[in-house]
């Protein structure tokens, strides 16, 4: 007899909370999708949006990549499948929110900081993106240590996406007319703290503790 595969395991209790009876969920979701935020966060398998945030099938629109990068606009779409879904989820499901999502522990920003992919590999040419938040750091923090250096440039990440996503002129137009607001959030996988952005420091503070702080 085959071992049972975790996968279609899974599949089958995902089935069965969804597809019950009881559950009509995806009988208003068959119709067609309205979620009201999009998530950018990180391909690291240890930071799941819809999974750290109780979110329900449908409720999240999900961008996922290598350190949670945004690339600035070009009109040749150099960096076309992150243009497009996020032109698909503000223009066509008119998202109301948009968060980038980094995280403590990030490898795509650990490679950045130590030059450690081939010059000329793809990840590379993806991280260089984020080259302004390294430059940054080693400009300001160079005499601090190592795990420091690279909290600060996690962090300096969601920044870059930050300011990367209003260089879309239509995004840019909705957030100034107040249509879409912008976060930015550091997920701390050693303790579970959250550390949002504030806008007027320009600093990240913790919004939700760690258990036993709250």
């Amino acid at each position: 007899m085959p071992l049972a595969d975790p996968l279609l395991e899974g599949f089958r209790r995902f089935q069965q909370q969804y597809f019950s009876p009881e559950n009509d969920l995806f009988a208003a979701l068959r119709h067609g999708q309205r979620p009201v935020t999009l998530v950018i966060a990180c391909c690291d398998s240890r930071v799941h949006p819809p999974a750290l945030m109780g979110s329900q099938p449908g409720e999240m629109f999900v961008i996922r990549n290598v350190a949670n990068l945004v690339p600035p606009h070009s009109p040749d779409n150099q960096h076309a499948s992150v243009a497009a879904a996020l032109e698909f989820a503000v223009l066509s499901l008119q998202v109301a929110r948009i968060i980038v999502m980094g995280h403590a522990g990030c490898g795509g920003i650990r490679a950045l900081m130590l030059r450690s992919t081939p010059q000329d590999s793809a990840l590379t040419h993806w991280l260089n993106i984020a080259a302004p938040a390294r430059e940054l750091v080693y400009r300001h923090h160079a005499a601090e240590d190592e795990a420091s250096r690279l909290r600060r440039c996690e962090q300096a990440g969601i920044l870059v996406s930050l300011n990367n996503l209003l260089t879309y002129p239509w995004l840019a137009d909705k957030v100034k007319a107040g249509e879409v607001t912008l976060d930015g959030w550091y997920f701390d996988l050693n303790d579970g703290t959250l550390w949002g952005l504030d806008a007027p420091s320009n600093q990240f503070i913790p919004l939700v503790c760690p258990l036993g702080q709250q």
